[in-house]
């Protein structure tokens, strides 16, 4: 099979995997387990299943997947199961996560974009209500009905409103933070001005949160205690776990981030390649396919001592929190195996986009607003009250050998790690380089568990890839659409059709063979204009059928996160002081006026 590669222990084992990770000991004491604590689940009964949603991991950020994080949770899950390793979402956080818990395309569940970045204009129309329409079904709703106890934890972002929060939408119990995402520290701490306050709700009611916490440990905590709840029940459980690690603000404790400390300071460009070697050796991708370029990507050389001491922390910060999560995802599994569940358990990992390159302080007005919030001083980075990103240069490292980063529609924004483990029949340590998307993963779970959804799906179920029973899911002329804020792809086979506007990409269409140039190095547009041309008419199509709308004009993702929290937030919190202080102002005028004229009489 030319496109599914079998890696066992000779090639993901301790050796071959640990080579480039760091921290290798642990990280070999697990893998050398995996084997022996792993038993398929049971024939009798359909599996618990956990479903692992991480923001913003870039492509090669874990280390079964060429990164040097040490995530040896997630790399013991990939050598017992199947690394997919041309797996797509959105280039956004909510139109995947509205993908992921449905099957359909982005503009069908009526989330075409988040709300933080949509511009006013396409607010409201049925493919931009940023939150999931009423009609849709989501597969905890399907897996509740057939009987499965339900439990989300974690970051949320398809609406707020009661009819969308986890209860009226097929879950039994659930702890969420409903918005983009907030402090990792303090419960009560906004990231951005995005919203008035950070909302949390329990079962579909507000909720009442400690002060203080760290996120990716409170959730793992709340799921294990749910968990323990339900323990003498004996229906299947499945688990929705969305952390907000690597979500900015990047924070995560001292120790975790400590074991970093100097691993970065040969600056991007040198991990950007090693990473890209390591995706090669892995088989993740061909031995052929070159390193993407990335425009503006600053030299490290140049930078004086203090720049370079500042952006090697950040990066630090970024893997110590990658770290932590995946430490506490492995005290879940440590519970699932004390009680028995573990081999019974499917284990689904993502990240919903590919790496963040935005800073916020590049901003005036999200400058200013840090500048009240926040420190960065450079020692306190990841610590409370601290705030960092990794920005573009870094992020060229976290998507290599990718083009691109989130908010784009390269496939540095949208190819992703995606780990499937514990299936039934699955070839441990496999590698599956077909084309694979987020909306096939609802069918995938609802095969698992032996229930049949009633309405057709853009997706299609990978379980009979997982069994070895063929390569390929999805019919090889099957078209695929992508748009999110104008940049646009469509997948058909192993061609991408892809348009990215500026300021990053020139708004031009482009084709490109992803099996072989995952990089998207080598343009195919005009020698293999038939292709093209089809392709382009393909795309035309989904836009019809999808509702997509044309972009404004002037359009740029970052400047339209900065005008949306300026209009829905701001200035709203603000007009009522301003108006108080006028009224006064011109109460005092008033009065100036009135006292003269009486002195005058």
């Amino acid at each position: 099979m030319r496109d599914m590669i079998r890696i066992g222990t000779s090639r993901l084992g301790a050796a071959a995997l640990l080579a480039f990770t760091f921290g290798s000991t642990a990280l070999t004491a697990d893998l050398s387990r995996a084997d022996s604590d792993l038993a398929m689940p049971s024939a009798t009964r359909a599996p618990n299943i956990v479903l692992i949603v991480a923001d913003d991991w870039g492509y090669t950020d874990v280390g079964a997947f060429g990164g040097e994080i040490v995530t040896p949770t997630l790399d013991a899950l990939a050598a017992t199961g199947t690394r997919f390793a041309n797996f797509h979402v959105s280039a956004e956080c909510s139109p995947t996560r509205a993908m992921l818990l449905t099957g359909l395309n982005s503009h069908l569940t009526g989330v075409g974009a988040m709300r933080e970045t949509v511009p006013s204009s396409h607010l409201g129309k049925p493919g931009y209500l940023t939150v999931l329409k009423p009609e849709v079904v989501t597969v905890s709703s399907r897996l509740q009905r057939a009987g499965y106890r339900t439990y989300a934890v974690g970051k949320w972002h398809v609406g707020k409103a009661p009819h969308n929060l986890p209860p009226a939408r097929g879950f039994d119990r659930s702890l969420v933070q409903a918005d983009s995402g907030s402090d990792n520290w303090e419960t009560s701490q906004r990231y951005l001005a995005l919203t008035d306050k950070v909302y949390w709700f329990e079962d579909g009611r507000e909720a009442r949160m400690p002060a203080e916490f760290y996120s990716s440990q409170f959730y793992v905590d709340k799921a294990i205690d749910y968990l323990r709840q339900d323990r003498r029940k004996e229906q299947p459980f499945f688990l929705y776990l969305a952390f907000q690690a690597n979500h900015i603000p990047l924070q995560a404790p001292r120790e975790f981030i400590e074991r970093y400390r100097g691993r970065y300071d040969a600056g991007w460009t040198a991990l950007r390649e090693a990473r890209h070697r390591r995706a090669i050796e892995l088989g993740l991708i061909p031995a052929e396919a070159a390193l993407a370029a990335w425009p503006n990507l600053e030299d490290w050389a140049t930078l004086d001592e203090d720049r370079r001491a500042y952006d090697a922390r950040r990066m630090e910060v970024y893997a110590g929190m990658a770290t932590a999560m995946d430490h506490h995802l492995g005290r879940l599994i440590a519970h699932l195996k004390q009680t028995g569940e573990y081999s019974d358990t499917v284990f689904v990992f993502l990240s919903d986009n590919g790496a963040e390159a935005s800073d916020p302080y590049e901003f005036a007005l999200g400058r200013l607003w840090l500048m009240t919030e926040y420190t960065n001083d450079r020692e306190r980075l990841g610590a409370k009250g601290a705030y960092t990103s990794i920005g573009p240069n870094w992020a060229s490292a976290a998507a290599a050998p990718l083009a691109t980063h989130k908010f784009y529609a390269g496939e540095g924004g949208l190819r992703v790690p995606l780990i499937i483990s514990n299936v039934r029949g699955e070839s441990a340590g496999a590698v599956n380089r077909n084309f694979v998307h987020v909306t096939d993963i609802t069918p995938t779970l609802l095969d698992l568990a032996g229930v049949a959804a009633a309405e057709p799906l853009t997706g299609h179920s990978l379980l009979p890839v997982l069994q070895g029973r063929t390569e390929r899911h999805r019919p090889p002329n099957e078209a695929l659409g992508y748009e999110l804020a104008g940049n646009a792809a469509l997948f058909k086979g192993d061609l991408k059709l892809v348009r990215n506007m500026p300021p990053l990409g020139d708004g031009r269409w482009h084709l490109h063979d992803i099996a072989r140039d995952p990089g998207e190095t080598v343009d195919l547009r005009s020698s293999r204009p038939t292709e093209f041309a089809a392709m382009m008419q393909d795309y035309a199509r989904f836009e019809r059928d999808n509702g997509v709308l044309p972009m404004p004009a002037d359009y740029d993702p970052r400047q339209q996160v900065m005008r949306n929290a300026l209009r829905n937030v701001i200035l709203p919190a603000a007009l009522p002081p301003l108006l108080v202080a006028l009224l006064l102002l011109g109460g005092w005028f008033g009065f100036r006026r009135w006292r003269q004229r009486m002195r005058r009489a």
